[in-house]
């Protein structure tokens, strides 16, 4: 680790700065992480943890660990430059005070501070103090040990110095406050995908996980760097060529790489970092890229012969057809979207990368024919079975589609034409179709049943995909379009609901519709417009009394409660073993049900696991039942 004020910029107290005062983050939490749900939560800690990655980038810090207490509180340590403490020359405050209880007040505005970040609202700190229970850091800087204890933002004690410290460091543990959150327990496996997420993308990092919950440690530390990234992405598929391909370049002050590898399936991973920050949602970078690979593949073919004349072209989707890869861009300003950060904006980047990218692929694919030949082969492939799937394709362009013109027959539409009110219920079979029919309230509800289990979308190419009506029903019905043609403001009904029955065929058939979404209509589910509906499994009677529940052991619980003996249980194995009525209150009436919203908060592990259950490779869906098995519980045999 280098020595403190050798070899990296001066970090002190002036490096602070005050952009505005004090703001209601605790009134209104979602405008600053998002949610309060278990995602909001997890944000916490990517506040915290950003700025330890971000002491990486400037090359002070070689360590961090991360910690999982059995009280409920995590703690996020690093051995970096630790938070200047000095009085503010402006303030007179401590500067860590100031970083932990001004909003918009911090050391990434100082480009001497910081030449890149990914905490640039000076918001970060701010924003886990004030959402915390209580929050105590300790600063390892110049030969002391400074600590300091907040209690919901504000301080309780001065800074002070407890003792002599070798080295230099931050140690932060705060613990979520319960008033605030909906849940407060924090997810191992949550937590440990983003530092391994981390460790590809920072190979000179290593970073020490501990969960005291369960005594488990993990070290993740990978000096592959991205490329390691896509093979590991790629574990579950067979590439066409490896190691992946890597490519590095500046352009101006924008650091940009790029590693990509193909393989034999149909989908495209792309996984876009900006500053350490997963850009969920894309930006100017991934336009960038896409038009990148699209014009350099298409040079290629055809100075290799591949397509004649001016006219053959082969389009995004057929460039992008089995293609995994991570983009990370380090820029000095980046512009997002928003404190959560999913959407890059910045509309330099999306030159810079481009030309980039596609100066570094053409040099790559000259020099290693045999990859080049490959990559072509493939997108030629793409390109005629997308021209045999192009009538298919034609269903979802109809004109009309809210005035019902061209929808599906087995469709029981709603009245109500405003979208943002409007519900879809996907249902498995008819015979739960029809009980959904006469339960739902046909003012904003309407209700698609499937018949049987649609195509596994992760082993089929789009003409094939296509030409399966219940997938072709769906695309109709929901009314956005596919791949790169995707249209929101053309969205039907903002919640589309998945109702199937709580057994093996019941899931199988979640499984693929989700896989579905993730794959062909990501925006759906990015966008929050996917939900999963929860029916009851049981129906407990005791006289005129009934309970409803979910689980086996709420089961137990209320029966225990209602005096055990003389409760008649009920368990639903279907949808249609549920009357109108109990279906209705149960799991589709507002205010009663209870709806669980889909979202996608690692892409890298929903594609590990589709790839997996989904793919075509068996081995390593053999070697994930065998090591979950032991999870299972109320299996259907």
């Amino acid at each position: 680790m280098p020595a403190e004020g050798v070899g990296v910029a001066a970090y002190d107290a002036s490096s602070i700065q005050i952009l505005e005062g004090l703001s209601a983050v605790r009134k209104r939490p979602g405008m600053y992480i998002g949610s309060t749900d278990t995602r909001g939560l997890h944000h916490l800690i990517n506040e915290v943890l950003d700025n330890s990655i971000d002491e990486v980038l400037a090359g002070a810090c070689t360590e961090i660990w991360v910690t999982l207490h059995t009280d409920g509180t995590c703690t996020i340590a690093d051995n970096g430059r630790g938070i200047p403490v000095e009085i503010h020359p402006k303030y007179n405050r401590p500067a860590l005070e100031i970083v932990l209880t001004v909003l918009h007040a911090g050391s990434k505005f100082d480009r001497q501070a910081y030449k890149v970040s990914g905490g640039l609202h000076g918001v970060g700190l701010h924003v886990v103090n004030a959402l915390s229970e209580w929050f105590e850091v300790q600063v390892r800087r110049g030969g002391k040990l400074y600590r300091q204890r907040y209690e919901r933002g504000a301080p309780v004690a001065p800074l002070t110095v407890v003792g002599p410290a070798e080295g230099t460091g931050t140690e932060q543990r705060f613990k979520p406050d319960a008033t605030i959150f909906e849940t407060t327990v924090f997810d191992r496996e949550t937590v440990g995908r983003r530092l391994k997420e981390l460790s590809f993308l920072n190979p000179a990092v290593s970073i020490q996980f501990h969960d005291e919950r369960d005594s488990t440690t993990e070290t993740f530390h990978h000096a592959g760097g991205i490329s390691e990234f896509v093979a590991d992405l790629n574990i579950a598929t067979t590439p066409l060529f490896s190691p992946p391909i890597f490519l590095h370049a500046k352009r101006d002050e924008t650091d940009i790489e790029l590693a990509l590898q193909y393989n034999d399936g149909y989908n495209d991973v792309t996984l876009a970092f900006v500053n350490n920050i997963h850009t969920v949602d894309g930006g100017t970078h991934v336009i960038g890229l896409r038009g990148a690979l699209t014009r350099t593949l298409n040079d290629y073919a055809r100075e290799k012969g591949f397509l004649k004349g001016e006219k053959e072209n082969l389009t995004g989707e057929d460039v992008r057809e089995g293609l995994t890869c991570v983009l990370s861009v380090k820029l000095l300003e980046p512009q997002f979207e928003g404190q959560t950060k999913a959407k890059l904006g910045n509309s330099e980047v999306k030159g810079q990368v481009e030309s980039a990218v596609a100066e570094k692929l053409a040099e790559y694919l000259e020099e290693h024919p045999p990859v080049g030949q490959s990559l072509i082969t493939k997108a030629v492939q793409a390109s005629q079975a997308r021209e045999a799937a192009r009538k298919a394709r034609e269903l979802t362009r109809r004109k009309g589609l809210l005035e019902g013109g061209g929808l599906p027959g087995k469709l029981a539409d709603c009245h109500s034409r405003d979208p943002a009110l409007c519900e879809l219920f996907i249902v498995e079979g008819d015979s739960a179709g029809g009980t959904a029919k006469q339960g739902r309230d046909r003012e904003f509800q309407a209700i698609l049943p499937l018949r049987g289990k649609i195509l596994n979308v992760e082993k089929a190419r789009l003409d094939k995909m296509l030409a399966n009506e219940a997938i072709r029903s769906l695309i109709t019905a929901i009314g956005v379009g596919i791949g790169d043609e995707i249209d929101l403001a053309k969205l039907r009904y903002h919640k589309i609901v998945l109702m199937t029955d709580a057994d093996v065929d019941g899931s199988h058939i979640r499984t693929l519709l989700l896989t579905l979404f993730y794959r062909k209509m990501p925006q759906l589910i990015s966008q929050g417009h996917v939900y999963i509906a929860q029916p009851p499994l049981y129906r407990l009677q005791k006289g005129l009394k009934v309970q409803y529940c979910y689980t086996d052991e709420d089961r137990d619980r209320i029966s225990r409660e209602l005096g055990g003996k003389g409760v008649v249980v009920q368990r639903f194995k279907g949808l249609g073993e549920m009357t109108t009525e109990q279906l209705s209150e149960t799991t589709m009436k507002p205010g009663k049900r209870t709806l669980l919203k889909v979202t996608v908060e690692d892409a890298a592990r929903a594609n590990d696991l589709l790839q997996i259950l989904m793919g075509e490779e068996v081995e390593p869906r053999r070697q994930y039942i065998q090591e979950h098995a032991v999870e299972v519980t109320n299996l259907d045999i």
